[in-house]
């Protein structure tokens, strides 16, 4: 099954995620299918903190994949900001 989920990048103490479509078998920083976005907790300032790619998004959930709790409260939050 294919599951859309953040992935943690970044330095201790400075997290940064990437939104990835990935298969639910790979482990938690294997190969991707497609990325899909980022949400940078830690932006300051300009910086964007959330970008997504809600075509993208809904194009997997379409095809069946499962979207992460923590991700479909950032699309929440992403589309009360841009209403």
């Amino acid at each position: 099954m294919v599951k859309i989920k953040l992935v943690r990048h970044g330095a201790k103490r400075a997290p940064f995620y990437k939104v990835v479509a990935t298969d639910s078998r790979n482990a938690g920083d294997g190969k991707a299918l497609q990325r899909l976005g980022f949400y940078n907790p830690m932006a300051r300032g300009q910086e964007v903190k959330l970008n997504l790619d809600m075509e993208g998004i809904e194009a997997w959930v379409a095809k069946g994949a499962q979207v992460s709790d923590r991700l479909n409260t950032l699309m929440k939050q992403q589309a009360q900001q841009s209403a």
